[in-house]
């Protein structure tokens, strides 16, 4: 079977992998303890493998989503350098979004932004490196529905989105609202890069 696989098979385009595996962050020997620390109650997940300066957290099927390392000489993360923005992790529905919030909430972890998106409904967080995560909820239930959303007139004006209170949801859903009701974005108007979060820009 695999002597006959073709490596010479012309394509268009490359093929693309079958999933996103994980990602590793770079921290400081000093802030290794506080950073897988605060990952483990994050995504309430756990250590695979972790010594000293290495950690490998799953919290899922995979043998590890996120891992760890601790090297000397790294300085601290300077917001304004290109790289990557965030990492962003998927909630299954509205309330679970919002009950991990209150627990992460209880653990001393804080958001510095909840705003619906339009195709998600987003609450950001910082790391204690400074690093950006979101925890989202998809909004549609097609991904050809969340791309139209994307290509409409509304997001063009605004591909930013609407500040939301997370409690205040919690407040409506249990007096009897929709979650559906709840992530329609509401119509605030047009939206530049002016409107980020000030946490955004200059980390924390």
């Amino acid at each position: 079977m695999a002597k006959d696989f073709d490596f010479d098979q012309k394509s268009a385009k490359v093929v693309s992998p079958t999933r996103l595996a994980h990602v590793v962050l770079r921290t400081t020997p000093e802030k290794f303890k506080a950073m897988t620390d605060y990952y483990k109650t994050f995504l309430g997940g756990e250590a695979s493998y972790e010594n000293e300066f290495l950690s490998f957290i799953t919290y899922d099927e995979e043998h590890h989503r996120l891992a760890i390392g601790a090297i000397p000489g790294t300085g601290p993360k300077n917001q304004r350098t290109c790289g990557l923005e965030h990492i962003a992790f998927t909630h299954s529905h509205l309330n679970e979004l919002l009950l991990a919030y209150r627990q992460r909430k209880a653990a001393g972890i804080d958001p510095f932004w909840c705003v619906n998106h339009g195709p998600t409904t987003s609450i950001y967080y910082h790391d204690p490196d400074g690093n950006m995560l979101e925890t989202q909820v998809d909004a549609f239930e097609t991904t050809e529905e969340a791309t139209d959303f994307m290509l409409s007139k509304a997001f063009q004006e605004n591909p930013f989105g609407a500040e939301f209170d997370p409690e205040e949801h919690i407040d409506r859903i249990k007096k009897g609202e929709s979650a559906k009701s709840l992530l329609k974005r509401p119509d605030v108007g047009p939206r530049g890069p002016e409107s980020l979060p000030a946490a955004m820009l200059e980390g924390i």
